[in-house]
């Protein structure tokens, strides 16, 4: 219990009654009362009323925006703090009951360890760029829920958690109890509202609740399957794509069509609604396969949809070629704005300060799933340099034009663009190898000596790992193609690190000596 007192947020909620940073110096005197307080709860099956009480204050979604106007807000619910540690726990006993019986969604990314949005990503593109690379064509689509943990029905969840979980007794009792008799009161302005009584819904700022959420839609993952199309779930994302042959469009479309109408109808009868606004679908294959396909509108769940050449997943754009120019394009944008920004008060800021801005606020944007930027043209990788070039101008103040490889090398320790995608391909691979990744990153990372062959392989002594035969230089692009030949590339010493962070310390020497030598 300390350490899980330790371990929680410093700063306090409005609603709790001491604050962290006391409780905290406290933690070695108050942690067996906590501690009794929470095992009476989960052995009683109640949730005390003051951790079901929820302080909502709405903040402005961005600036510039109508004021007057409700739907430009949004909201943040703050919980008690001792509340959201019973909430931790009960999740980590769950969480271990689910992955132990293996009744999580394996293709749902979101809120589960050793998940992220760019695995997610990565598992997408490598299977769209591998179809591409076989001469296949592929649909697209992207669903989206509308206020999906707001409209979440209790009684649904419980049932489920019942029979499709396993979840009974004296623990479906808690997350009942948990679930009812909620309440809210709204501060804006400095002015409280009445307070009122939560009927549906799972708690917004809440721990337990995002984990409640993903296996009261897990069915959602089944039915797309069932049409014979492939599908990753990121919270209440869902990514839905299937491939063919050139001539089979008529049927591609048509299966996913009728996806999407069985998913819509799947949420009606669940109490949640598909979110046709942000419903999007887009034809994927070569430039010149393009030319012959059909770009009229789709009807998707209701809502007739046109296919776009470009559209925005999981916070990255994905062009209809696969091509990653047009993320880059906008990455580059949105850095060289915030460098701007940060040049305003650089002369006021130490080079300290201005360095944990440029990395919060510009390296940062950079590396998000560059993973995904595997192979690609020294054209495109070129900008993401630029960036970091004038990044690093800005944190020491010299001038446009000034010799910068010195001072990223020597002062800045940078990775070039290129290095640094390489790096994290590298490091999946590694969390891949030691079970700190996905299932379907794993498969990605097959080893050369688990594959039979008639005669045998140097590279099955060393530690390989399998590289999958593509027909065009394009499908170099792909994951499972990029990141295991740059594995098979570095040395086994490397490889073979103890932890994940001797294999960075390891890896990133390597190719930093790559990147300025």
């Amino acid at each position: 219990m300390i350490k899980l007192i330790s371990a929680a947020p410093a700063v306090s909620s409005p609603i709790d009654p001491l604050p962290m940073w006391l409780l905290k110096e406290c933690a070695d005197v108050v942690a067996p009362f906590i501690t009794d307080l929470f095992n009476l709860s989960m052995s009683s099956g109640v949730v005390p009323a003051t951790f079901k009480t929820a302080i909502v204050t709405p903040i402005l979604k961005k600036t510039g925006l109508d004021e007057s106007d409700p739907r430009n807000y949004r909201p943040i619910s703050n919980l008690a703090t001792l509340g959201k540690l019973l909430e931790r726990v009960v999740a980590g006993q769950l969480t271990s009951y689910l992955n132990l019986n293996k009744l999580f969604p394996e293709l749902q990314s979101a809120y589960r360890q050793h998940r992220s949005t760019e695995n997610a990503l990565v598992k997408v593109v490598n299977d769209i760029i591998l179809a591409i690379d076989s001469g296949d064509i592929a649909l697209l689509s992207l669903l989206d829920l509308s206020s999906a943990f707001d409209t979440v029905d209790h009684d649904i969840l419980l049932e489920r958690l019942k029979l499709s979980f396993g979840v009974q007794s004296t623990p479906l009792s808690w997350i009942k109890s948990y679930l009812s008799e909620r309440s809210y009161t709204v501060s804006f302005c400095g002015a409280m509202s009445q307070v009122d009584t939560v009927y549906c819904g799972v708690p917004q700022g809440s721990v337990l609740g995002p984990l409640l959420f993903i296996l009261y839609t897990a069915d959602i993952e089944k039915i797309i399957q069932s049409f014979g199309l492939s599908v990753h779930l990121y919270a209440d994302d869902t990514q839905q794509y299937c491939s063919s042959r050139p001539v089979d469009a008529a049927t591609l479309k048509r299966k996913t069509a009728e996806s999407v109408q069985q998913v819509a109808q799947w949420m009606a009868s669940n109490r949640l609604q598909l979110n046709a606004g942000k419903t999007e679908c887009m034809w994927c294959a070569t430039t010149r396969r393009q030319l012959i396909l059909d770009c009229c509108p789709i009807d998707l769940g209701g809502s007739t949809v046109t296919p776009s050449v470009m559209v925005r997943d999981l916070g990255v754009l994905l062009s209809s070629d696969m091509s990653m120019t047009g993320h880059v394009g906008k990455v580059v944008g949105e850095c060289y704005y915030k460098l701007r920004q940060l040049k305003t008060c650089r002369l006021c800021i130490p080079v300290s300060v201005a360095l944990s801005l440029v990395n919060s606020f510009v390296v940062s944007k950079i590396d998000y799933c560059n993973a995904l930027l595997a192979d690609q043209p020294d054209y495109v990788l070129c900008r993401f340099q630029s960036v970091l070039n004038t990044a690093a101008r800005l944190v020491f103040g010299l001038k446009k034009f000034d010799h910068i490889s010195d001072i990223m090398r020597d002062k800045l320790h940078w990775l070039r663009a290129r290095e640094r995608v390489e790096f994290k391909l590298c490091l999946l691979v590694f969390k891949a190898m030691h079970g700190l990744a996905p299932e379907y990153i794993t498969s990605m990372c097959l080893p050369v000596s688990s594959v039979e062959s008639r005669r045998r392989l140097r590279s099955a002594t060393a530690g390989d790992l399998v590289v999958p035969a593509t027909t065009t230089k394009f499908g170099q692009r792909a994951f499972s193609v990029a990141a295991i030949k740059a594995w098979n590339c570095l040395p086994i010493s490397i490889r073979l690190s103890c932890s994940v962070e001797a294999f960075k310390k390891a890896l990133k020497t390597h190719l930093f000596i790559k990147s300025y030598n």
